[in-house]
């Protein structure tokens, strides 16, 4: 897939949004019925997070963003600012698309856009 603009990411993300917030809801309920003894569930229930989970990760993959964490969830949007290709960051908690960092130095090179 391509480069995103600015105005592309920020648009992309506000469609994501629900499906990041269902991510991170369902992988608190998958770690909850890993440890076993849960008012949520057992097995089938795990395995069903599971499925859920796999299929809204692919649900981000498929814009073109990239999914880099899970726990803290981390995702990426893959653009060029004055030439240079960089990364448009979005970390769990964040509400709007506001950070950035150069493709090639990652998240420690992380600056406000």
């Amino acid at each position: 897939m391509g480069l995103f603009t600015l105005d592309e990411a920020q648009a992309e993300l506000a469609r994501l949004l629900p499906v990041l917030d269902e991510i991170v809801r369902l992988r608190a309920d998958a770690a909850e019925l890993a440890a076993g003894r849960s008012s949520l569930g057992g097995l089938p229930e795990f395995k069903a997070a599971q499925a859920r989970l796999d299929e809204l990760m692919e649900t981000v993959q498929q814009t073109g963003a990239e999914l880099k964490g899970l726990a803290p969830l981390l995702v990426d949007f893959p653009s060029e600012m004055d030439g240079v290709p960089v990364l448009l960051c979005w970390l769990e908690g964040d509400r709007a698309l506001a950070w950035y960092h150069r493709a090639d130095l990652g998240f420690a090179g992380r600056r406000p856009l």
